[in-house]
């Protein structure tokens, strides 16, 4: 078997230009950016291409647009470098990566992909205007500190653990008065650092509820397929095979907690030595070190790196 996995970033990975230099030279790239023009219904690759970044980070933008730059780069890798899915012990995603994942894994039309993350986008993005909310990123602290400070905050609205990254980067996600409220106090629950997250809402969190009921609706009318390759989700951190599991886990995803963290410990166990992150970013690769010591990372987002991929 294999010991390669492959991951999927989330939402805060965009910036105009990304993965620029593979799109503008591999055609398999470009075409997937013509899909989801199509699909869309806008120009999504040169938003992508050159933004401008405060259009680009809307979440019912960013959130196909991260999708579809990951899969031209993944396209790109297949044309330039002849990446076989089969090559791939297990694939995962973070938050809206998971639709991603779902794709390479084979579960996921790319057309459904793209309208499904958009529908997801627009329906995060109005549960964040009916509610408004935040998110903290804690720094230094594990998942009991974080949920002691979001417990503490809850008096002053909802707060509850969102984002189990890594040890020592935990996210909370809340109410404006309970992320105010925990930003005050988290010194005193021995927490080094606490960092406004720049994001619509409350994600993953009970304040989500109206999106995951819009999902939904969405995801009864698309066709998912058994995953031809493990697919690990955020949700339990287990691998799911049936489809209407599947279906399930990706719209409860928007109010439960990412568990990053134990899906690159799963990952682990299950025998991966290394992992590829396909553009943007590189956030996931910089998790390794904490999360999952005993993996490495290698991340293609420029032409030289998608080249040099083995």
């Amino acid at each position: 078997m294999s010991d390669r996995a492959i991951v999927f970033p989330g939402q805060g990975a965009q910036h105009p230009g990304m993965a620029a230099e593979i799109v503008g030279a591999v055609p398999a790239a470009a075409a997937v950016f013509e899909t989801a023009n199509e699909v869309l219904g806008f120009d999504l690759k040169t938003l992508c291409l050159e933004g401008p970044a405060e259009r680009l980070e809307a979440t019912d933008v960013c959130q196909p647009a991260i999708l579809a730059t990951s899969a031209a780069v993944v396209e790109g890798l297949r044309a330039e470098r002849g990446l076989e899915r089969s090559a791939f012990a297990a694939a995962a995603g973070l938050s809206l990566g998971e639709y991603t994942a779902l794709w390479f894994a084979g579960a996921l039309s790319l057309e459904d992909a793209l309208r499904l993350v958009r529908r997801r986008g627009e329906a995060m993005q109005a549960a964040s205007e009916a509610n408004p909310s935040g998110m903290l990123s804690l720094l230094g602290a594990d998942r009991e500190k974080a949920e002691a400070v979001a417990a503490d905050a809850a008096s002053d609205g909802v707060c509850v653990a969102a984002n189990i990254l890594a040890p020592g980067n935990v996210a909370i996600s809340g109410a404006n008065a309970a992320i105010d409220r925990a930003e005050r106090i988290a010194k005193d629950h021995g927490i080094r650092r606490a960092i406004r997250l720049k994001v619509a809402g409350a994600f993953h969190s009970p304040l989500m509820a109206s999106a995951t009921e819009a999902l939904q609706e969405a995801l009864a009318g698309v066709e998912i397929a058994r995953p031809e390759i493990p697919f690990f989700t955020n949700v339990t951190a287990d691998r799911v095979e049936d489809p209407e599991r599947i279906r399930a886990h990706l719209a409860e995803q928007v109010t439960n907690p990412v568990l990053w963290l134990d899906t690159m410990r799963a990952f682990e166990t299950l025998g991966v030595k290394s992992i590829v992150e396909p553009a943007p970013g590189k956030v996931l690769t910089g998790l390794l070190r904490k999360a999952a010591p005993g993996i490495t990372g290698t991340n293609v987002e420029t032409l030289e790196e998608l080249r040099a991929w083995s």
